[in-house]
């Protein structure tokens, strides 16, 4: 049994914290929200944690992230162990690491991916930091992790930032992933041969190339609402795309797939596109081609 503080019960440090508990350890959780937390304040939780202690900080990636680091660094000892499994940048995490050695704290930065089901299907994770920290917390990962081999829910991706780095790059994929997705549905959906979309992306998830987690997952929103008309297109973003794209153009290393499906959350949000206004006028000028006016 390993003792953890966990700081930040959202969605995904809830669950975490039910199934650390499962796994049979010892969680003290601190949340704003005083009807999810164990310990009334960070101080409180600090101080129900014995010696060398472990805390693993969950809240939103930048100021919310940095504030919490660093108000625990004041609190915590020579000897503890900080892990920040949030969406951080991976250039954080370096002045996050300096800033709690100058106390003697260790530091840790992990990529989480699960997201709402990780609770029942663990958690895939990606770490960066020393190799003495990251196995004093193995038994954490081992709990956090999906059941069978350990290497293919858990890698150690290498020194401080390497955790968040792989996490970046993988939800750089996923915004490929998805788009592509999206943009099968959107093709069967307009066609007129196809009648019976749903079932033709439900056979798709055995026995194909294209099979997947995400396709479940899109097989079963389709069964809720077969035609999605209850939501509108409006998809944001959490900044890891932008953060993979970045890197890209640093690396030179061509991304099209990733840069396309970013580009196509930034269209999801106009209402209407000032570009493609340019785009009418031009047409009408060079060519006498037909426009729609406002309010025809």
């Amino acid at each position: 049994m390993v003792q953890l503080g966990l700081v930040g019960l959202g969605r995904m440090g809830f669950n975490m914290r039910e199934r650390l508990r499962a796994a049979g350890h010892e969680v003290v959780g601190y949340d704003r929200n005083p009807e999810a937390s164990d310990a009334p304040s960070l101080s409180a939780l600090v101080s129900a944690l014995s010696v060398p202690r472990m805390v693993w900080v969950m809240v939103p990636a930048g100021e919310p992230t940095r504030q919490t680091i660093t108000e625990l660094r004041e609190l915590l000892d020579e000897g503890d162990l900080l892990i920040d499994g949030g969406n951080s940048r991976f250039s954080d995490d370096r002045v996050h690491a300096e800033l709690l050695a100058e106390h003697g704290i260790g530091y840790l930065d992990v990529g989480v991916s699960g997201g709402v089901w990780g609770k029942d299907n663990g958690y895939g994770l990606m770490v960066g930091g020393a190799e003495t920290d990251v196995a004093r917390a193995m038994p954490i990962f081992d709990a956090l992790r999906p059941e069978g081999p350990r290497e293919e829910g858990f890698a150690h991706a290498g020194s401080v930032g390497a955790g968040h780095y792989a996490k970046m790059v993988h939800n750089g994929i996923e915004y490929g992933l998805m788009q592509a997705y999206a943009e099968g549905f959107e093709l069967l959906d307009a066609a007129k041969v196809v009648d019976n979309v749903p079932a033709v992306i439900r056979a798709w998830q055995r026995g194909t190339v294209v099979r997947s987690w995400l396709l479940e997952l899109l097989v079963r929103a389709l069964e809720e609402d077969p035609d999605l008309d209850d939501l509108e297109g409006y998809v944001e973003d959490s900044g890891e795309g932008r953060w993979t794209l970045e890197e890209a153009i640093n690396n030179a290393v061509p991304a099209p797939v990733i840069s396309a499906a970013l580009f196509a959350r930034f269209a999801s949000r106009q209402q209407d596109s000032a570009a493609m206004r340019a785009v009418a006028a031009l047409r009408e000028q060079f060519g006498g081609h037909a426009v729609k006016k406002v309010g025809e």
